[in-house]
């Protein structure tokens, strides 16, 4: 088994969707959380506040180990299901009632219009445990793979992002239990389990920590906890690290006034007992508007950060 060897440089991480290019720096406890977690077999859980890069972990880690990468985002509409499969049982409805509409067709052309792998999706646990049968089945159904980058081989195995836990009912974590503890699913339609193929996945599920978790998860999971530092002039320096390797062409003392103005707004929120907290995510869309809007002028980017922080840390009022 690969494990993930520690280094401070940046890892660029490719667009996803509307969201600007990234970067991640490793921490090395990160790193050793993730490799523990290939070791035992077991998830890693990711807990802090959002916008802290819990997420991006996921993808950093996928992109470094040149592992496929398959993410879902949990919503209070999640079932533990659509972590294994989707069957759409409202389109083979409207298929059989179409089939039973036309009546010449023949019965063994109706069986097979109204197969259940016509309309069965593979979820991001099947593409995890075996990407060769998921890929099968998402073919048959006529639904699409997840994208792979350039160096990503699923052959090195699969990082699955399980994101915002937390949002979902309690039996949504109580689910997985028994796909992670067996190794293999049983979608339906199908003679043979889908099982774990050699590498196992690494699973990085997420949490904001806006509801507690059931124990029996927690307790079948390995947990790494990120937050920013307590103390003002180490999350100062953090921050500053931060916005160099996302801007490296950014001015030190831009970096500086925007890190000033964070801890400021941050400590203010704090003590009106407001959440969320302005935290990391803020900061960089701090510095990316600026630079942006002002990309040749140190003079401007300072001057405009006190007008930009209004709506990209103040966002509680007041």
């Amino acid at each position: 088994m690969n494990f993930i060897q520690y280094s401070p440089d940046p890892i660029t991480l490719d667009p996803q969707g509307g969201i600007p290019d990234q970067v991640h720096v490793f921490e090395e406890r990160e790193v050793k959380a993730i490799n523990a977690a290939l070791a035992a077999g077991r998830p890693l859980l990711v807990r802090g506040e959002p916008g802290i890069g819990k997420s991006q972990l996921a993808r950093a880690a996928a992109k470094i180990m040149k592992r496929a990468y398959v993410q879902h985002v949990v919503d209070s509409q999640t079932e533990s299901r659509d972590l294994l499969w989707r069957l759409d049982a409202l389109q083979r409805l409207g298929e059989a009632q179409l089939a039973g509409a036309l009546r010449d067709v023949e019965p063994e052309g109706i069986r097979e219009r109204l197969a259940i792998e016509r309309f069965l999706s593979p979820g991001p646990l099947w593409w995890a445990f075996h990407w060769a049968s998921a890929t099968e089945q998402a073919e048959c159904s006529g639904t699409l793979a997840p994208t792979l980058p350039d160096e990503a081989n699923p052959r090195n195995g699969c990082v699955v992002l399980i994101d915002e836990i937390d949002k979902a009912e309690s039996e949504v974590p109580n689910g997985l239990l028994e796909a992670l503890g067996s190794g293999q699913i049983n979608p339906p339609g199908r003679a043979e389990p889908v099982s774990v193929t050699d590498p196992p996945p690494l699973l990085i599920i997420t949490t904001n920590e806006e509801r507690a978790l059931p124990d029996a998860f927690l307790r079948r999971c390995l947990v790494l906890a990120l937050a920013l530092p307590k103390d003002e002039r180490e999350l100062a320096d953090k921050l500053v690290q931060r916005g160099a390797a996302h801007f490296p062409k950014a001015k030190e003392s831009v970096l500086r006034k925007a890190a000033a103005l964070l801890v400021a707004d941050r400590r203010a929120a704090s003590e009106a007992q407001l959440r969320p907290l302005p935290g990391q995510a803020e900061y960089l869309d701090l510095l990316r508007a600026v630079l942006n809007l002002y990309p040749r002028s140190v003079k401007q980017q300072t001057e405009a950060l006190d007008d930009l922080a209004e709506y990209t840390l103040r966002k509680h009022g007041g």
